[in-house]
């Protein structure tokens, strides 16, 4: 068995992320042998984007560059859900500084993972909506267990998906199928996600997809580290750029639209429709 080192995410980021280690939003095993990390997503339930989750991600995936990890697997810890996107919670009836601060992480979040320098790989090991996909096109492959869907499905719930959301579905689906999929907030069965290219490769067990995903980066063994990085970030760059330059007015965009009644209202809508689903 290959030994495995648990990285410290402690020393470096004071209280905020002392407490988020505690309650083990995230963690991260290094492969000693491979220097792959993996960063496993554990907030129950469903591991919904909240604040703390975003803050805990970026820590995780700051610590996994400070540390040359030769790449980076992001994955779940629940059995049947990635990640089920961004926390309604945090989105309905917002206060006005923890709202301003969630969105502004999940910036941050997307800049470091899409624009990682070390290679990445998502195990897809349960359903990937919004945000979820999200994190997954972020990385540079997939691999996927079946009977689950992934998909940018925020229309579906009266959400605009900002153009960074769609810079990386863009980089993984032609731009006419990422805009139909887009405007129809459409999930994808693991069968159609493997035959239109949203995904990579298909699994029968999160061991499998994660052994899949380290050949993958294993696929870079030989390869110039710093050219690599280079080259990654020359096809990422405008994308990213767009970003860092829109920052603030992406900022105000999303609060303006939030804050709309019918937005609210139809927040309020889908979170009782979840009450009604988990009293069945």
């Amino acid at each position: 068995m290959l030994r495995t080192k648990v990285l410290s995410l402690v020393a470096r980021s004071g209280p905020s992320r002392l407490m988020s280690t505690a309650t083990k939003l995230t963690t991260v095993e290094v492969n000693d042998k491979t220097g792959i990390a993996t960063l496993t997503m554990c907030r129950a339930p469903v591991n919904g984007l909240n604040l703390e989750l975003l803050k805990d991600l970026k820590t995780s995936i700051d610590e996994i560059e400070s540390n040359k990890s030769r790449g980076l697997i992001l994955t779940s810890s629940n059995a049947t859900i990635f990640s089920a996107g961004l926390d309604i919670m945090e989105m309905y009836n917002p206060e006005k500084e923890r709202i301003r601060a969630f969105w502004t992480q999940l910036q941050e979040v997307w800049l470091s993972l899409y624009g990682s320098s070390v290679p990445t790989a998502a195990a897809i090991n349960g359903h990937s909506p919004a945000g979820g996909c999200l994190l997954a096109t972020s990385c540079e492959y997939r691999v996927m267990l079946p009977k689950f869907t992934i998909g940018l499905n925020e229309t579906q719930l009266g959400i605009v998906a900002p153009k960074w959301f769609m810079s990386s579905f863009l980089s993984v689906l032609p731009q006419r199928q990422a805009e139909r999929a887009l405007n129809q907030g459409r999930m994808f069965s693991t069968e159609e996600a493997l035959q239109i290219g949203l995904i990579d490769e298909t699994a029968t067990s999160k061991e499998e997809a994660v052994e899949k995903c380290a050949a993958f980066l294993g696929t870079f063994a030989r390869v110039n580290p710093l050219a690599r990085a280079l080259t990654k970030q020359q096809f990422r760059a405008a994308d990213l750029q767009q970003l860092e330059n829109e920052r603030k007015d992406d900022l105000e965009k999303f609060l303006f639209f939030i804050n709309q009644p019918a937005v609210q209202k139809g927040l309020g809508i889908y979170l009782e429709g979840l009450k009604k689903k988990a009293k069945k």
